[in-house]
């Protein structure tokens, strides 16, 4: 049995290397600038403004689990009384599915059957009856027959022209009561019956005695005259209240009254300027009266004059006409009828200025905040109408000062609520907030919006809604477009951080929607700037449920997309179809995204330790090397070769880098090849931690890695020289490595270096007396070890840099605060004073007088 050779003493630490588990603050803040990078900047996904505007573009959704976009509205539609919706196909059930008419024909009852009660018909049809109790008197032939003309009407009443042909009963006047008219014997079934109103029956009021005069327009006044009563007048008799004041119903008569017979006269004229002109009066003139609102006593008499007029096309009498709609607080059919004529006319982006002359931004905000379960439509077609007019790049600053943001979260924050008490989210619901969140992703535009944002909660409430629907795509996106606007500012990045159920929620939505790249992009765009600015992000994000597989899941899905594709622009090349300047798809975009989310993750030492035992993470950081080119994916590269650096900074057991560092050194070699300077850079900090092993060592300087390092001291970049002295550290502890260093100049360009940066830059300066004393180990004589000159200068400048008064003068420092001041002398202190004093002393050591024979 061959006796088992001795082990090799471990080499001994130099002087200037502190124990591994011993730390000082300057050596924290050292590595962490030498090694882990957080924060990487990355563009913002590019949104495109919408084309065209529709209702829900190119939705997943169905038809008929939603509103529709297209619809027919005119004055039929809008019922004057304003009272519980009406039939017919504008009250179509909440839940938005459409029913077919029913196949229904109303009969005309049959006549009752004769009895003996029912006397003979007379010879003469024109003769009246007379039946016996009867209170109708015998009156003459030509009397009966002018009297039937003018109460029977010739054919069936609907409830408007009824309404219309009422005098007042709610006046309490009082009339003198006349005898029935007697009813022919072949009347029909509706000429038999009186209507209701006829017999003093109107909206909810008592029986009156009536009076039906030869002239139907005239009526008794208070003071016992007949007066002449106009179309309007007849129109809004119902809509009267009791207790209107004298002084309420003089204004009325005298200022109101006019407007709305002369509005009648020229409707069927179609006089747009005129009607434009009146209506705007009208406006005024209810405004100036204060009767604007609910309790307006003729507000039935007034909208059912105004609703007339909606049959025109002109967008601007349109807009007037609703104003004054909103302005009266109609609700149920009317409201959400309204609402369509708005979102119809602000589908047109001419009409954009339209909404800005009339304030009407202003008046339907209101009817954003109203119960979205009592008129989702309503809600559907106002915030669909805001959505357009967000899209402007001057209504939306409009919006914004009139407080839409605050009306927008306060329903958000209502159908919150509404879904987490009831056991399942409402599908109408679903519908508003795609609406609602699509126009606050609009306003999210808006520089100075941000903090109305974090006043109204919006940043919170944002998240119930991906719990509530999980599987909406449109509600994810706008969302998802929100935030990735919002949480680029540290204020609003710190209220998401707070909410730990949005870490579940964007993981499930990446798990969910996985081959949307516009979705998942978004959704890693703004993970990554959570985790670049929070550690409590990161340890939430990380401690969520499968966190770290899902993103790689996503992760795999789109490398293997990316590589399909470029295979494809290979093969392209191949048959003569140039494709090097193509733009960088959007697989590329996704892989970018999600590699700062773990390049970001990797910050936290304990993250960062578990992230780089994965070796399927690791497997797929070489593949993106070995596969793209720097020149076509600089992003993608970069951001590849920070998450790398990240990662290889933490020295643990079972590392899936230790294993794997020969691919990754020579998939890092490509970018020291390639003429990128920041490439070459990222690839320098990566070998400034994978030199720590000699295998490593050993591949770049047979490749010739050392001397691009001593090449890249002249670069006059500050950081690219950091990155290359860090490698230059660990190749000059190879003894047989350091030759290379006084063959390519590289004494002189490290003295050139110190007494360039050395004042400004104490820890470049500590590592430039590290690589001087790691090279001079064996030492003998110091102007043939460095050279005479540069052994000259080296002991002038360390000289120099190691008195305080020297080093910290004023000068220099001025332009720092009192703590980085701090910082700056502790540098000079605890790090270069103890290297450059031992490497002075060796110089001075191993130097002489005597030449040497």
């Amino acid at each position: 049995m061959e006796p088992t050779p001795p082990r090799k003493p471990k080499q001994p630490l130099s002087f200037y290397e502190a124990p591994e588990h011993v730390k000082t603050s300057s050596k924290i803040i050292s590595e962490a600038r030498q090694q882990v990078r957080g924060g990487l900047d990355t563009e913002r996904p590019f949104t495109p403004q919408d084309g065209k505007r529709s209702l829900f573009g190119g939705s997943s959704r169905g038809p008929e689990s939603r509103p529709p976009s297209a619809f027919s509205l005119g004055a039929r539609h809008f019922d004057g009384t304003d009272s519980r919706p009406t039939s017919g196909i504008d009250s179509r059930p909440v839940s938005g599915t459409r029913l077919l008419p029913l196949s229904y024909e109303p009969r005309v009852p049959s006549p009752p059957k004769r009895t003996s009660k029912v006397p003979r018909p007379p010879a003469d049809p024109n003769r009246p009856i007379t039946r016996k109790g009867s209170r109708s008197k015998q009156i003459g032939r030509s009397d009966s027959m002018e009297e039937c003309s003018q109460s029977i009407p010739p054919g069936p009443i609907s409830s408007a022209s009824r309404a219309g042909s009422l005098t007042d009963v709610t006046s309490r006047r009082s009339y003198p009561t006349t005898p029935d008219v007697n009813r022919r014997v072949h009347s029909g079934p509706k000429e038999r019956t009186t209507p209701l109103e006829e017999r003093g029956v109107a909206d909810g009021g008592e029986c009156e005695p009536r009076v039906i005069s030869r002239q139907s327009n005239i009526v008794p006044d208070n003071t016992g005259t007949s007066s002449r009563q106009s179309s309007a007048e007849k129109t809004g008799s119902a809509g009267r209240k009791e207790d209107e004041t004298p002084e309420e119903a003089l204004y009325f008569n005298t200022n109101i009254l006019p407007i709305l017979d002369h509005i009648a006269t020229l409707v069927k004229d179609k006089d747009t300027d005129l009607l434009h002109s009146l209506t705007c009066q009208l406006h005024e003139k209810l405004e100036e009266g204060k009767m604007l609102g609910r309790n307006c006593k003729r507000r039935s008499a007034i909208l059912k004059t105004v609703f007339k007029i909606l049959d025109s096309d002109d967008p601007k009498l349109l807009i007037r006409v609703a104003r004054v709609v909103l302005q009266l607080k109609v609700t149920a059919n009317n409201l959400t009828n309204v609402c369509k004529l708005i979102f119809k006319v602000s589908r047109n982006e001419r009409n954009d200025q339209l909404f800005l002359k009339d304030t009407i931004i202003e008046d339907l905000l209101p009817v954003v905040t109203i119960d979205h379960n009592a008129q989702p439509e309503a809600l559907v077609y106002c915030i669909g109408a805001l959505k357009f007019l967000s899209g402007n790049s001057t209504i939306v600053k409009h919006m914004s000062m009139a407080g839409c943001i605050s009306a927008l979260g306060q329903q958000l924050a209502a159908i919150n609520k509404a879904n987490a008490e009831s056991s399942k989210p409402s599908g109408t619901g679903a519908n508003v907030l795609v609406q609602l969140t699509a126009t606050l992703r609009n306003l999210a535009n808006v520089s100075n919006s941000r903090q109305e944002f974090l006043d109204s909660s919006i940043m919170e409430n944002l998240c119930p809604p991906l719990i509530s629907y999980p599987s909406d795509v449109d509600l994810a996106l706008n969302v998802s477009r929100i935030l990735s606007k919002l949480t680029t500012h540290t204020d609003c990045c710190a209220k998401v951080c707070n909410t730990g159920s949005y870490y579940k929620a964007f993981l499930n939505t990446l798990a969910t929607h996985r081959k949307n790249e516009d979705l998942v992009v978004r959704v890693g765009f703004i993970l990554g700037n959570l985790t670049a600015k929070s550690e409590n992000a990161r340890e939430q994000l990380f401690a969520a449920p499968k966190a770290l597989e899902t993103l790689l899941a996503v992760f795999k899905h789109y490398l293997l997309e990316d590589l399909q594709e470029s295979n494809a622009s290979k093969d392209q090349n191949q048959n003569g179809v140039k494709t090097d300047n193509l733009p960088s798809s959007k697989t590329e975009d996704v892989l970018t995204k999600l590699l700062r989310v773990i390049a970001n993750l990797s910050i936290n030492e304990m993250i960062g330790s578990s992230i780089a035992t994965n070796r399927t993470c690791i497997k797929y950081l070489i593949q993106i090397l070995e596969n793209k080119d720097i020149s076509q994916s600089e992003e993608l590269i970069l951001n590849t070769m920070v998450t790398l650096n990240n990662l290889t900074y933490y020295p643990v057991k079972k590392s899936a880098i230790v294993d794997l560092d020969t691919e990754l050194t020579e998939a890092c070699m490509k970018l020291m090849l390639a003429d990128h300077m920041e490439g070459m850079a990222e690839a320098g900090r990566v070998f400034g931690n994978l030199t720590r092993r000699k295998t490593v060592r050993d591949i770049l300087v047979n490749n010739k890695v050392d001397e691009m390092m001593v090449a890249l001291l002249d670069s006059g970049s500050r950081e690219v020289v950091f990155t290359a002295c860090g490698v230059m550290i660990n190749i000059m502890v190879d003894e047989e490595k350091r030759a290379v260093l006084k063959q390519e100049g590289g004494i002189r360009k490290l003295v050139d270096v110190l007494r360039d940066f050395g004042r400004n830059d104490w820890q470049l300066a500590t590592m430039v007396c590290q690589i001087l004393w790691n090279y001079s180990s064996k030492i003998t004589s110091t102007n043939s070890c460095f050279g005479e000159e540069e052994s000259s200068d080296l002991n002038d400048l360390l000289l120099e840099f190691l008195d305080e008064e020297t080093a910290m003068a004023p000068s220099f420092t001025e332009e720092f605060d009192e703590e980085m001041r701090e910082f700056f002398h502790e540098n000079w202190e605890t790090d270069f004073c103890p290297v450059a004093s031992q490497l002075l002393n060796r110089i001075e050591e191993h130097q002489s007088d005597f030449e040497p024979l």
